[in-house]
Protein backbone atom coordinates (compact mmCIF):
# COMPACT_ATOMS: atom_id res chain seq x y z
CA UNK A 1 0.00 0.00 0.00
CA UNK A 2 0.89 3.68 0.21
CA UNK A 3 2.48 5.45 3.17
CA UNK A 4 2.67 9.20 3.65
CA UNK A 5 4.86 10.49 6.46
CA UNK A 6 3.60 13.82 7.77
CA UNK A 7 4.24 16.35 10.50
CA UNK A 8 1.04 17.77 11.95
CA UNK A 9 0.58 21.17 13.54
CA UNK A 10 -1.97 23.93 13.94
CA UNK A 11 -1.61 27.44 12.63
CA UNK A 12 -3.39 30.66 11.78
CA UNK A 13 -4.40 31.84 8.32
CA UNK A 14 -3.17 35.37 7.59
CA UNK A 15 -2.90 37.70 4.66
CA UNK A 16 0.59 37.70 3.15
CA UNK A 17 0.83 41.48 3.46
CA UNK A 18 -1.18 43.36 6.06
CA UNK A 19 -0.78 47.12 6.39
CA UNK A 20 -1.73 49.01 9.55
CA UNK A 21 -2.96 52.51 8.70
CA UNK A 22 -2.61 55.09 11.47
CA UNK A 23 -2.50 58.84 11.95
CA UNK A 24 0.41 61.19 12.51
CA UNK A 25 -1.71 64.02 13.90
CA UNK A 26 -4.24 64.24 16.71
CA UNK A 27 -7.79 65.37 16.11
CA UNK A 28 -11.43 64.41 15.64
CA UNK A 29 -12.55 62.06 12.87
CA UNK A 30 -14.79 64.10 10.58
CA UNK A 31 -15.55 61.60 7.80
CA UNK A 32 -14.97 57.90 7.06
CA UNK A 33 -15.22 56.81 3.44
CA UNK A 34 -14.67 53.02 3.74
CA UNK A 35 -15.93 50.18 5.91
CA UNK A 36 -15.17 46.52 6.54
CA UNK A 37 -14.50 44.56 3.31
CA UNK A 38 -14.26 47.75 1.24
CA UNK A 39 -11.81 47.46 -1.66
CA UNK A 40 -9.37 50.36 -1.73
CA UNK A 41 -6.79 51.70 -4.16
CA UNK A 42 -3.38 53.09 -3.37
CA UNK A 43 -3.55 56.80 -2.39
CA UNK A 44 -7.35 56.61 -1.96
CA UNK A 45 -8.83 58.88 0.72
CA UNK A 46 -10.32 56.59 3.38
CA UNK A 47 -10.91 58.98 6.30
CA UNK A 48 -10.61 62.65 7.22
CA UNK A 49 -9.60 64.29 10.47
CA UNK A 50 -11.27 67.66 11.06
CA UNK A 51 -8.90 70.03 9.23
CA UNK A 52 -10.20 73.32 10.73
CA UNK A 53 -7.59 73.65 13.53
CA UNK A 54 -4.81 72.80 11.11
CA UNK A 55 -6.07 75.25 8.49
CA UNK A 56 -6.03 77.97 11.16
CA UNK A 57 -2.45 77.09 12.03
CA UNK A 58 -1.49 77.30 8.36
CA UNK A 59 -3.13 80.73 8.03
CA UNK A 60 -1.36 81.94 11.16
CA UNK A 61 1.96 80.66 9.82
CA UNK A 62 1.36 82.45 6.51
CA UNK A 63 0.66 85.70 8.36
CA UNK A 64 3.82 85.27 10.42
CA UNK A 65 5.77 84.69 7.23
CA UNK A 66 4.42 87.89 5.68
CA UNK A 67 5.39 89.80 8.82
CA UNK A 68 8.87 88.27 8.80
CA UNK A 69 9.36 89.18 5.15
CA UNK A 70 8.25 92.75 5.88
CA UNK A 71 10.75 92.96 8.72
CA UNK A 72 13.43 91.64 6.38
CA UNK A 73 12.59 94.28 3.79
CA UNK A 74 12.76 96.97 6.47
CA UNK A 75 16.10 95.67 7.70
CA UNK A 76 17.48 95.57 4.15
CA UNK A 77 16.38 99.19 3.60
CA UNK A 78 18.05 100.21 6.86
CA UNK A 79 21.20 98.39 5.76
CA UNK A 80 21.30 100.23 2.45
CA UNK A 81 20.94 103.57 4.24
CA UNK A 82 23.59 102.65 6.83
CA UNK A 83 26.03 101.57 4.13
CA UNK A 84 25.56 104.84 2.22
CA UNK A 85 26.08 106.86 5.40
CA UNK A 86 29.22 104.91 6.28
CA UNK A 87 30.69 105.36 2.79
CA UNK A 88 29.92 109.10 2.80
CA UNK A 89 31.48 109.51 6.26
CA UNK A 90 34.62 107.76 5.07
CA UNK A 91 34.98 110.31 2.27
CA UNK A 92 34.40 113.18 4.68
CA UNK A 93 36.87 111.75 7.18
CA UNK A 94 39.53 111.45 4.48
CA UNK A 95 39.00 115.19 3.82
CA UNK A 96 39.24 115.91 7.56
CA UNK A 97 35.69 117.25 7.59
CA UNK A 98 34.37 115.01 10.40
CA UNK A 99 35.80 113.54 13.56
CA UNK A 100 36.92 109.91 14.00
CA UNK A 101 34.07 109.33 16.44
CA UNK A 102 31.50 110.21 13.79
CA UNK A 103 33.04 107.69 11.39
CA UNK A 104 33.10 105.03 14.11
CA UNK A 105 29.44 105.63 14.85
CA UNK A 106 28.53 105.29 11.17
CA UNK A 107 30.51 102.04 10.92
CA UNK A 108 28.83 100.65 14.05
CA UNK A 109 25.41 101.50 12.67
CA UNK A 110 26.35 99.73 9.43
CA UNK A 111 27.41 96.54 11.26
CA UNK A 112 24.24 96.61 13.35
CA UNK A 113 22.15 96.94 10.19
CA UNK A 114 23.91 93.89 8.68
CA UNK A 115 23.19 91.88 11.83
CA UNK A 116 19.57 92.92 11.72
CA UNK A 117 19.31 91.72 8.11
CA UNK A 118 20.82 88.36 9.07
CA UNK A 119 18.39 88.05 11.97
CA UNK A 120 15.47 88.97 9.72
CA UNK A 121 16.57 86.39 7.14
CA UNK A 122 16.76 83.73 9.87
CA UNK A 123 13.29 84.70 11.05
CA UNK A 124 11.95 84.31 7.50
CA UNK A 125 13.56 80.87 7.21
CA UNK A 126 12.10 79.85 10.57
CA UNK A 127 8.59 80.99 9.70
CA UNK A 128 8.85 79.24 6.30
CA UNK A 129 9.77 76.00 8.11
CA UNK A 130 6.87 76.49 10.52
CA UNK A 131 4.54 77.01 7.58
CA UNK A 132 5.77 73.81 5.90
CA UNK A 133 5.30 71.93 9.19
CA UNK A 134 1.69 73.08 9.54
CA UNK A 135 0.99 72.42 5.85
CA UNK A 136 2.33 68.88 6.33
CA UNK A 137 0.10 68.36 9.35
CA UNK A 138 -2.84 69.64 7.31
CA UNK A 139 -2.08 67.01 4.65
CA UNK A 140 -1.91 64.37 7.40
CA UNK A 141 -5.56 65.05 8.22
CA UNK A 142 -6.33 63.09 5.05
CA UNK A 143 -5.93 59.39 5.89
CA UNK A 144 -4.72 57.73 2.69
CA UNK A 145 -4.54 54.04 1.81
CA UNK A 146 -0.88 53.17 1.17
CA UNK A 147 -1.67 50.05 -0.90
CA UNK A 148 -4.27 48.37 -3.06
CA UNK A 149 -6.26 45.93 -0.97
CA UNK A 150 -9.31 45.24 1.18
CA UNK A 151 -10.18 46.78 4.54
CA UNK A 152 -10.34 43.94 7.07
CA UNK A 153 -10.52 46.09 10.20
CA UNK A 154 -11.84 49.56 11.07
CA UNK A 155 -11.09 50.86 14.56
CA UNK A 156 -12.57 54.38 14.43
CA UNK A 157 -15.95 56.09 14.09
CA UNK A 158 -16.99 59.57 13.05
CA UNK A 159 -16.62 61.98 15.97
CA UNK A 160 -13.98 59.89 17.69
CA UNK A 161 -10.85 61.69 18.90
CA UNK A 162 -7.56 60.11 17.91
CA UNK A 163 -4.25 61.00 19.51
CA UNK A 164 -0.92 60.66 17.77
CA UNK A 165 1.87 59.62 20.11
CA UNK A 166 5.09 57.63 20.08
CA UNK A 167 2.98 54.58 19.22
CA UNK A 168 0.84 55.44 16.22
CA UNK A 169 -2.80 54.38 16.75
CA UNK A 170 -4.14 51.92 14.18
CA UNK A 171 -7.25 53.23 12.44
CA UNK A 172 -7.57 50.66 9.65
CA UNK A 173 -6.05 47.30 8.76
CA UNK A 174 -5.74 46.64 5.03
CA UNK A 175 -4.92 43.25 3.53
CA UNK A 176 -3.09 43.78 0.28
CA UNK A 177 -4.27 40.62 -1.54
CA UNK A 178 -6.63 38.04 -0.03
CA UNK A 179 -6.21 35.69 -3.01
CA UNK A 180 -2.71 34.92 -1.69
CA UNK A 181 -2.68 33.82 1.94
CA UNK A 182 -0.19 32.28 4.32
CA UNK A 183 -0.41 30.03 7.36
CA UNK A 184 1.85 30.76 10.31
CA UNK A 185 2.26 27.52 12.22
CA UNK A 186 4.51 26.38 15.06
CA UNK A 187 6.36 23.08 14.61
CA UNK A 188 7.87 21.23 17.56
CA UNK A 189 11.67 21.19 17.77
CA UNK A 190 11.62 17.38 17.51
CA UNK A 191 10.10 17.63 14.01
CA UNK A 192 11.63 20.84 12.66
CA UNK A 193 14.61 19.00 11.15
CA UNK A 194 12.24 17.25 8.74
CA UNK A 195 10.72 20.47 7.41
CA UNK A 196 12.12 21.90 4.17
CA UNK A 197 11.05 24.74 1.89
CA UNK A 198 8.93 23.56 -1.02
CA UNK A 199 7.29 20.63 0.77
CA UNK A 200 3.61 20.04 -0.02
CA UNK A 201 1.06 20.78 2.68
CA UNK A 202 -2.54 19.73 3.19
CA UNK A 203 -4.78 21.42 5.73
CA UNK A 204 -8.37 21.89 6.82
CA UNK A 205 -10.20 24.70 8.58
CA UNK A 206 -13.20 24.43 10.89
CA UNK A 207 -15.39 26.43 8.52
CA UNK A 208 -14.98 23.79 5.78
CA UNK A 209 -14.18 20.52 7.59
CA UNK A 210 -14.72 18.38 4.48
CA UNK A 211 -12.50 20.47 2.21
CA UNK A 212 -8.77 19.71 2.02
CA UNK A 213 -6.78 22.79 1.03
CA UNK A 214 -3.26 22.60 -0.35
CA UNK A 215 -0.17 24.76 0.02
CA UNK A 216 3.62 24.71 0.14
CA UNK A 217 6.18 25.45 2.81
CA UNK A 218 7.74 28.79 1.89
CA UNK A 219 9.88 29.55 4.93
CA UNK A 220 11.30 27.82 8.00
CA UNK A 221 12.28 30.52 10.46
CA UNK A 222 15.27 30.04 12.74
CA UNK A 223 14.07 32.10 15.70
CA UNK A 224 12.89 29.78 18.49
CA UNK A 225 9.57 30.32 20.24
CA UNK A 226 9.63 29.13 23.85
CA UNK A 227 6.41 28.76 25.83
CA UNK A 228 6.52 26.97 29.20
CA UNK A 229 9.84 25.33 28.26
CA UNK A 230 8.39 23.97 25.00
CA UNK A 231 10.42 25.08 21.97
CA UNK A 232 8.78 25.46 18.57
CA UNK A 233 9.71 27.14 15.29
CA UNK A 234 7.57 29.22 12.96
CA UNK A 235 6.90 27.59 9.60
CA UNK A 236 5.25 29.76 6.94
CA UNK A 237 3.02 28.08 4.36
CA UNK A 238 1.91 29.87 1.18
CA UNK A 239 -1.65 29.18 0.04
CA UNK A 240 -3.67 30.21 -3.01
CA UNK A 241 -7.14 31.51 -2.13
CA UNK A 242 -8.84 32.30 -5.46
CA UNK A 243 -12.41 31.81 -4.17
CA UNK A 244 -11.72 33.75 -0.93
CA UNK A 245 -12.95 30.89 1.27
CA UNK A 246 -10.05 31.35 3.64
CA UNK A 247 -10.40 34.31 5.99
CA UNK A 248 -7.67 35.98 8.07
CA UNK A 249 -7.54 34.53 11.56
CA UNK A 250 -8.92 31.07 10.73
CA UNK A 251 -7.35 28.12 12.54
CA UNK A 252 -5.74 25.60 10.18
CA UNK A 253 -5.05 21.95 10.98
CA UNK A 254 -1.89 21.35 8.98
CA UNK A 255 -0.23 18.19 7.68
CA UNK A 256 3.20 18.80 6.15
CA UNK A 257 4.08 15.95 3.79
CA UNK A 258 7.62 14.80 4.59
CA UNK A 259 7.82 11.73 2.34
CA UNK A 260 5.45 9.65 0.26
CA UNK A 261 5.96 6.03 -0.88
CA UNK A 262 3.70 3.85 -3.00
CA UNK A 263 3.28 0.08 -3.24
CA UNK A 264 5.28 -0.81 -0.14
CA UNK A 265 4.71 -3.52 2.45
CA UNK A 266 3.13 -1.94 5.52
CA UNK A 267 3.16 -3.23 9.08
CA UNK A 268 0.67 -1.98 11.68
CA UNK A 269 2.39 0.10 14.33
CA UNK A 270 0.48 -1.89 16.94
CA UNK A 271 2.46 -4.95 15.85
CA UNK A 272 5.72 -3.07 16.41
CA UNK A 273 4.58 -2.05 19.87
CA UNK A 274 3.47 -5.56 20.87
CA UNK A 275 5.75 -7.20 23.43
CA UNK A 276 5.51 -10.82 24.43
CA UNK A 277 6.30 -11.78 28.01
CA UNK A 278 9.40 -13.83 27.21
CA UNK A 279 11.50 -16.42 28.94
CA UNK A 280 15.29 -16.05 28.91
CA UNK A 281 15.60 -17.69 25.48
CA UNK A 282 13.15 -15.43 23.72
CA UNK A 283 14.61 -12.38 25.52
CA UNK A 284 17.97 -12.97 23.83
CA UNK A 285 16.28 -13.27 20.46
CA UNK A 286 14.15 -10.18 21.14
CA UNK A 287 17.13 -7.97 21.89
CA UNK A 288 18.63 -8.38 18.43
CA UNK A 289 16.69 -5.35 17.18
CA UNK A 290 13.25 -4.13 16.12
CA UNK A 291 10.83 -6.74 14.94
CA UNK A 292 7.36 -8.24 15.09
CA UNK A 293 5.80 -11.44 16.35
CA UNK A 294 4.20 -13.89 13.92
CA UNK A 295 2.57 -17.28 14.36
CA UNK A 296 4.83 -20.02 13.02
CA UNK A 297 3.32 -23.53 13.30
CA UNK A 298 0.97 -22.18 15.93
CA UNK A 299 3.69 -20.66 18.09
CA UNK A 300 4.67 -16.98 18.46
CA UNK A 301 7.95 -16.34 16.66
CA UNK A 302 9.95 -13.11 16.74
CA UNK A 303 11.15 -11.78 13.36
CA UNK A 304 13.75 -9.02 13.13
CA UNK A 305 12.94 -6.35 10.58
CA UNK A 306 14.22 -3.04 9.23
CA UNK A 307 11.65 -0.25 9.01
CA UNK A 308 11.28 2.91 6.96
CA UNK A 309 8.84 5.79 7.11
CA UNK A 310 5.66 5.79 9.17
CA UNK A 311 2.34 7.60 8.94
CA UNK A 312 1.50 6.99 12.59
CA UNK A 313 -0.69 3.96 11.84
CA UNK A 314 1.49 1.90 9.51
CA UNK A 315 5.26 1.61 9.08
CA UNK A 316 7.13 0.69 5.92
CA UNK A 317 8.89 -2.69 5.91
CA UNK A 318 12.29 -2.36 4.25
CA UNK A 319 13.85 -5.69 5.19
CA UNK A 320 12.69 -8.80 7.05
CA UNK A 321 11.43 -12.33 6.60
CA UNK A 322 7.79 -11.37 6.28
CA UNK A 323 5.62 -11.85 3.21
CA UNK A 324 2.91 -9.57 1.95
CA UNK A 325 -0.38 -10.63 3.52
CA UNK A 326 1.29 -12.56 6.34
CA UNK A 327 -0.41 -12.19 9.71
CA UNK A 328 1.41 -10.50 12.60
CA UNK A 329 0.44 -10.46 16.28
CA UNK A 330 -0.85 -7.14 17.56
CA UNK A 331 -2.30 -8.21 20.94
CA UNK A 332 -2.81 -11.24 23.19
CA UNK A 333 -4.60 -12.44 26.28
CA UNK A 334 -1.92 -13.63 28.68
CA UNK A 335 -2.51 -16.36 31.27
CA UNK A 336 0.28 -17.30 33.66
CA UNK A 337 0.99 -20.81 35.01
CA UNK A 338 3.78 -21.85 37.25
CA UNK A 339 6.09 -22.69 34.42
CA UNK A 340 5.24 -20.48 31.44
CA UNK A 341 3.12 -17.79 29.88
CA UNK A 342 0.40 -19.22 27.67
CA UNK A 343 -1.10 -17.43 24.71
CA UNK A 344 -4.41 -19.15 24.09
CA UNK A 345 -5.80 -16.50 21.76
CA UNK A 346 -3.43 -14.04 20.09
CA UNK A 347 -4.98 -11.26 18.04
CA UNK A 348 -3.48 -11.27 14.60
CA UNK A 349 -3.53 -8.82 11.75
Amino acid sequence: GDIIETVTATGTVNAVTTVLVGTQVSGTIKDIFVDYNSPVKKNQLIALIDPAPFEAQVEQAKANLLSAKANLLKAETTLIDARRTFERYKELFEKNLIAQSDLDTAETNYEIAKSQVNAAQAQVAQTEATLRYHETNLRYTKIISPVNGIVISRNVDVGQTVAASFQTPTLFTIAQDLTKMQIDTNVDEADIGKIKEGQDVEFTVDAYPDVVFKGKVSQVRNAPITVQNVVTYDVVIKVDNPDLKLKPGMTANVSIIIEKKSNVIRIPNSALRFKLQEDSTTQKRYKKGPGVWILSKGKPTYVNIKTGISDGTYTELIKGDIREGQEVIIDSTQKKTKSQTQLPGPRIF
